[in-house]
């Protein structure tokens, strides 16, 4: 078993003494992200990819907070850029 972060340990102690809530539309996420997880069943090519620490981090956190791999999360971003779904946030 991995070694848990320190905020992962955080949030496993949240989640087992109750603190943590469904979110409102947890059913809505939880349906895009099995979509997420199969669409990567069907990948058929691979890449490497070199990022600045920092960024791996935020990928990571933000995919912790999804539930998913990070990984997937790239993956989503990718394919929601060139959909022309991703748009940059100014708020």
């Amino acid at each position: 078993m991995s070694k848990l972060s320190a905020e992962e340990h955080e949030i496993l102690e949240d989640f087992e003494k109750g603190k943590l809530e469904r979110s409102k539309n947890a059913a809505e996420t939880q349906k895009r992200h099995q979509e997420y997880a199969e669409a990567m069943f069907r990948r058929d090519a691979r890449i490497n990819i070199r990022l600045p620490s920092k960024d791996l981090r935020g990928l990571q956190k933000r995919a912790l907070a999804e539930g998913i791999p990070y990984q997937t999360l790239i993956a989503s971003i990718l394919h929601k850029y060139l959909e022309g779904r991703l748009h940059e946030n100014n708020g």
